[in-house]
């Protein structure tokens, strides 16, 4: 059998034989520091990736992304066999385009939330989702990959403002300047159902208090999604007295995905037997009141100073609390 150390056995001088010892160590030593320099930079070096052209934009982009910090490897992983069928489409077919994924997902959630689930020490400043309802109900519950919603333009991870309507079909919002504002100015990780609850509505409607007060818990829709100042500045404001006989989510009302302004005939669905009280009947079906006329929105009840003001132009001045008895 051939042994390429048989010459070490032969007459060479012992300090010749040192020499060579070294000289094959030393070729070993630095066969190993070049094979895991290389290996080090295809597992670990973003560079790696761009030395495909197909993948220069996608490293462009994440150059100057939020991730600019994280390894590629760290959220791509590719097994052997997938790393080689790469390798060998783009030797053989050098193609001009990045190919189809066929809906495969390529940074599947697991890989998300080793970040953004509990706190990863390498990366401290990572926005974590452990208290998104708004996650629980799209990653858990429905089982809606990350990269749905957060990869669907390459390494841009803050979804668009109306991205939503890619699933929510028709979920628009109508009128009253609303209709290119973002889902999330108004749906909140705040309710269990995540609509909209009344300060939420504030946000816009109401007084600079209220924004400070919700911008200091920094749930998703308001450290991301603010509303514009010129969007708040033309809001209508509205004041909802602390003693005031109902309060309930402004969407029980409003339906922003329907009309923006509320259907007053809708008033019924809930007060079912009004008509029945006091002298409802007699203002709503025989001279044809709106609800509204006399119960302001958002205040709702009638005071005597209102009533000095409005009753006043169809009858004399009666006290309010006379209007429930017949």
């Amino acid at each position: 059998m051939f042994n390429p150390f048989r010459w070490l056995k032969e007459g060479m001088p012992l300090k010749g034989k040192i020499i060579i010892a070294f000289l094959l160590l030393g070729i070993m030593v630095g066969v190993g520091m070049v094979s895991f320099k290389f290996y080090d930079f295809t597992q670990n070096n973003p560079k790696f990736c761009v030395s495909c052209h197909l993948m220069q934009p996608a490293f462009d982009a994440w150059e100057v992304s939020r991730h600019q910090e994280i390894n590629c490897h760290d959220c791509h992983h590719l097994s052997i066999p997938e790393q080689n069928r790469l390798l060998i489409n783009f030797v053989l077919h050098r193609p001009e385009t990045v190919p189809d994924r066929h809906g495969k997902i390529i940074v599947p959630w697991k890989y998300c939330i080793q970040c953004h689930w509990e706190k990863n020490e390498e990366y401290e400043d990572a926005k974590l989702i452990n208290k998104s309802r708004l996650h629980a109900k799209h990653v858990f519950m429905e089982q809606v990959e990350c990269a749905k919603c957060h990869g669907y333009i390459t390494h841009k991870f803050t979804a668009e403002p109306r991205f939503c309507l890619k699933c929510h079909q028709g979920k628009v919002v109508h009128g009253s300047g609303m209709e290119e504002i973002a889902c999330l100015n108004c749906h909140t990780d705040r309710t269990p159902d995540l609509r909209p609850g009344p300060r939420k509505c504030l946000f816009c409607h109401g007084g600079e208090q209220v924004r400070k007060v919700l911008i200091a818990d920094q749930t998703i829709d308001v450290t991301h999604y603010q509303p514009s100042d010129e969007l708040i500045k033309e809001a209508t404001k509205i004041t909802s007295p602390p003693d005031g006989p109902m309060h309930f989510s402004c969407y029980q009302c409003h339906q922003p995905h329907q009309s923006s302004r509320p259907d007053w005939s809708n008033c019924m669905n809930c007060h079912v037997k009004i008509l029945a009280v006091g002298k409802h009947g007699s203002h709503v079906q025989v001279m044809g009141l709106e609800c509204k006329q006399c119960h302001k929105p958002h205040t709702w009840r009638v005071t005597p100073e209102q009533a000095k003001k409005d009753c006043v132009m169809c009858h004399d001045y009666k006290e309010p609390e006379s209007f429930l008895s017949l």
